[in-house]
């Protein structure tokens, strides 16, 4: 077995903080003097619980999460949000904007459109989803009861470079892809969502933040684990929650506090992706796939002259140590995913390659 590890740019599951991974590893047989694994515990133990609780104090103080929020620990992924989103909030008024930038988005507009009269907001699809909307192209109705977008679409390589205003209607957020990459300022949401498994921990874990006024108006044939009510209520244990991830991302926020906290983690990604871009822009044979002012510090896209290029790209890509480099099935070309734990020294030995591969080809 090789002992190399690669540079992993996949979409997610995406790569760990090595140093997290080493910890992970050291104490997975026997946590802190327990006696047994955290995959073991009771979620019910004194010894999980502490887990748990210093996980969500962490994570409250690093994403600043106003005294009116609660943080809940969830499973489903980001999509099981697509459904939990307007069963607790359409209820007020029936009604919902939606502003589709990109796959995952249109996944959640459909679904919406079960349980009430849902409009469109902005549908980026007119130009293949390259660029984000203005705040003046949003279509609102204040009769809305929320307004939903998605902050970052891996997909595309677009992300959005504003909070969008809607006046008095609540915002949701889905912040899979880009979550405590940036600071935000939680108080002008009214439910942030993300699966954990691209910038946060293993897959198996969601993170919601819900306005505390917002819960408990839930339509009422909301099935009982999609209230957030009802797991506001149990602290995230109704039932028993995703244990290991939960811990897992407490050794990750721990790893975030040495990179100087979400404000210094900004700094560290937005300099990884220029850095891609420019080698980008500047070469012959590359184009980037996002307009300027849409592209994301997340996901950049990007593609050759021709898909056997872009093959060969690829390959050879692979054979150097980048591996899942390739775009996603339904827009081709190729997509290098560079979340918080992907190392500067990746990115810039992928500026070398690409660099290498333009003069060569």
């Amino acid at each position: 077995m090789g002992t190399q590890r690669v540079y992993n740019f996949s979409a997610g599951p995406s790569m760990l903080p090595l140093e997290v991974l080493e910890r992970a590893g050291a104490e997975i047989t026997n946590y802190q003097g327990s006696g047994m694994s955290v995959m073991e515990m009771s979620h019910r133990s004194k010894v999980f619980q502490k887990i748990f609780d210093g996980t969500k104090a962490n994570f409250i103080r690093l994403f600043h999460v106003p005294d009116n929020y609660k943080v809940l620990f969830l499973q489903g992924g980001a999509s099981s949000q697509f459904s939990m989103v307007p069963l607790n909030l359409i209820g007020r008024t029936g009604k919902a904007d939606y502003a589709v930038t990109g796959n995952f988005a249109n996944v959640a507009y459909q679904e919406a459109k079960k349980y009430g009269e849902i409009s469109l907001a902005a549908d980026s699809g007119d130009k293949n989803h390259t660029y984000i909307p203005q705040q003046g192209q949003l279509k609102l109705d204040p009769q809305a009861s929320y307004f939903y977008y998605c902050a970052n679409n891996t997909i595309y390589g677009t992300e959005w470079q504003y909070v969008p205003d809607t006046g008095n209607v609540p915002l949701v957020c889905d912040m899979s892809s880009n979550f405590l990459s940036r600071p935000v300022d939680v108080s002008k949401y009214g439910v942030i969502f993300g699966g954990a498994q691209k910038n946060l921990a293993p897959a198996g874990l969601t993170i919601a933040i819900v306005r505390e006024d917002l819960a408990g108006r839930e339509l009422p044939y909301t099935p009982l684990m999609m209230s957030y009510k009802t797991m506001i209520d149990k602290d995230s244990m109704y039932n028993t929650p995703p244990c290991w991830c939960i811990y897992m991302l407490g050794l990750v926020l721990e790893w975030l506090d040495d990179q100087g906290g979400v404000e210094g983690m900004e700094k560290i990604k937005h300099s990884k992706a220029q850095l891609l871009y420019s080698v980008l822009d500047d070469s012959r044979l590359f184009t980037c796939a996002a307009e300027k002012g849409s592209r994301s510090d997340m996901n950049v896209t990007f593609r050759s002259v021709s898909e056997e290029m872009d093959a060969k790209f690829v390959k050879e890509a692979a054979e150097a140590g980048f591996t899942n480099l390739k775009g996603h099935r339904s827009v081709g070309g190729m997509r290098a995913s560079i979340y918080n734990a992907m190392p500067v020294e990746g990115v810039e030995k992928l500026a070398d390659f690409i660099r290498a591969f333009d003069k060569a080809n």
